[in-house]
C-alpha cells in the first residue's frame, strides 16, 4: 500500500494551534506521510523531528499551488489547513483555489481544530477516504 499522504497547513497566528493539534494526534499523525507549506513544515518539523514531513515553498511563494496540485493528482488523502479568517492575506487567492480544489476533488478537508479531529478520527477508524 502506497503512504497515505496528508497536507498540513497554518497561516502564521494559526501554527501554534496546529503545532498543538498534531501533538494531541501525534500517533495518528505518524502513520501518515505529511506534506506542508514550507513554514508549517519548519515548525512541526522542529517540534516533532520523527515525522515524515516534505516541506514545500511557503504560501505566499507557491506553496499554496504545489499543495493544489498534489490534491489535483490524487495524492493527498485529507488537508487540514488551520486559517486565519481575521488576518489579511496578500495571497488570498491562493488559498481560495486551494479550498476549492479540496472540495472540487471531495477530499477531507478541515479548517479548524474540531473539525480536524472528525477527520483525523474518521481516517484512523479504517485507514482510508471514500476515494
Amino acid at each position: 500500500m502506497p503512504d497515505r499522504l496528508l497536507g498540513l497547513v497554518a497561516h502564521d497566528q494559526k501554527k501554534p494551534a496546529l503545532k498543538e493539534w498534531v501533538g494531541r494526534h501525534l500517533a495518528q499523525v505518524g502513520t501518515f506521510k505529511i506534506v506542508c507549506t514550507g513554514t508549517t513544515g519548519s515548525v512541526l518539523l522542529e517540534a516533532f523531528p520523527d515525522l515524515r514531513i516534505r516541506r514545500l515553498k511557503s504560501g505566499p511563494m507557491g506553496g499554496d499551488q504545489q499543495i493544489g496540485s498534489l490534491i489535483v493528482d490524487g495524492e493527498i488523502q485529507a488537508l487540514i489547513f488551520f486559517v486565519d479568517p481575521l488576518a489579511p492575506m496578500p495571497h488570498d487567492v491562493d488559498v481560495k483555489a486551494l479550498t476549492r480544489l479540496a472540495t472540487l476533488y471531495d477530499i477531507p478537508l478541515a479548517l479548524s481544530p474540531s473539525t480536524a479531529d472528525l477527520i483525523m478520527a474518521g481516517l484512523t477508524a479504517d485507514g482510508s477516504t471514500h476515494g
